[in-house]
């Protein structure tokens, strides 16, 4: 990501935030396509704040997404 991209997120997420939603995605392995994975966390947060998550962890390897859209933890 480069600083242009940046000024397009209005808010950026706490580590806290980020670290529940990789144990979230670690517990539940291929179970949930994005949205749905984003509907079942145990703390509701903005969808763009997930979808800023979600961009970081496929960008750092940790996760990955399948033929059927659903997410895994690499």
């Amino acid at each position: 990501m480069n600083n242009t991209e940046f000024k397009d997120i209005l808010r950026f997420p706490r580590l806290d935030t980020v670290l529940m939603v990789e144990e979230f995605i670690k517990r539940y392995d291929g179970q949930f396509k994005k949205r749905s994975l984003w509907e079942h966390l145990p703390k509701k947060m903005m969808y763009q704040t997930f979808c800023v998550i979600i961009d970081y962890l496929l960008y750092s390897r940790k996760i990955s997404i399948d033929s059927e859209s659903k997410v895994g933890w690499i």
